[in-house]
């Protein structure tokens, strides 16, 4: 298996940013929305920022981005369930929550919820949420929490597109010390889902077929990724 330390062979034209300490956040078209309200606190017109995007967009690295940055406190969203709204605010100055959607329909948790962001609004603090659903999309019970979710600024992850999806993809390899061609990144983008979770999948199959069969990461192997994922989902 040919193997590599990082793989510089198509020209990237984007900024790297750390998260989660050694790892890198790769910036685009898709995410620059998300990361410019980032870099705009503290001057949010609202005491919340949603975030929300699909599965390994790279939420919580932005959300770490945040929170290192401000100092927050990360909240688990199942604490909404098992805490009062005053022990939660306790915690910080500036909280982050993510991941909240399997709580969102619940009484209790958005009940907590929605005393929190009172809390938050009152004192001038902030708080920050990460999401896959839209707001404007999710089955809220508490109609006051949902009015305020939806007037909360949005920053929508869209999905990738070539060039940070082929980035993903040089960097995935690369974490795996797998050295891989132009021509194998070209192949994989036209035919994979369109998605950062897609390209986990792909270079975390490729990693161990490559292992079993003593190759290196060569078109015919991605082929057969393909192939395999493909039938895993039909």
């Amino acid at each position: 298996m040919v193997k590599n330390g990082a793989a510089q062979q198509i020209p990237l034209d984007l900024a790297l940013r750390p998260a989660h300490g050694m790892e890198d956040f790769l910036i685009g078209s898709s995410n620059a929305e998300a990361i410019a309200w980032i870099d705009r606190w503290p001057d949010w017109p609202a005491p919340l920022l949603v975030i929300s995007g699909p599965a390994a967009s790279g939420k919580t690295h932005l959300a770490a981005v945040w929170g290192e940055k401000t100092g927050a406190t990360l909240i688990n969203p199942d604490m909404l369930a098992r805490h009062s709204a005053e022990d939660l605010a306790a915690k910080g100055e500036r909280l982050v929550i993510d991941g909240i959607d399997l709580w969102i329909g619940d009484l209790e948790a958005e009940t907590t919820l929605f005393h929190l962001y009172n809390i938050i609004r009152e004192e001038r603090r902030s708080l920050l949420v990460t999401s896959r659903m839209n707001p404007t999309q999710s089955d809220f019970v508490i109609a006051d929490l949902a009015s305020r979710f939806r007037a909360a600024p949005l920053a929508t992850i869209k999905a990738p597109d070539d060039l940070l999806l082929g980035s993903v993809l040089i960097k995935l390899f690369s974490d795996r010390q797998l050295l891989v061609g132009n021509e194998v990144i070209s192949y994989i983008l036209p035919r994979m889902e369109r998605s950062f979770l897609a390209a986990r999948d792909i270079v975390e199959n490729a990693d161990k077929m490559a292992y079993a069969r003593k190759r290196g990461v060569s078109i015919p192997l991605i082929r057969q990724v393909l192939t395999d994922l493909q039938s895993d989902l039909s």
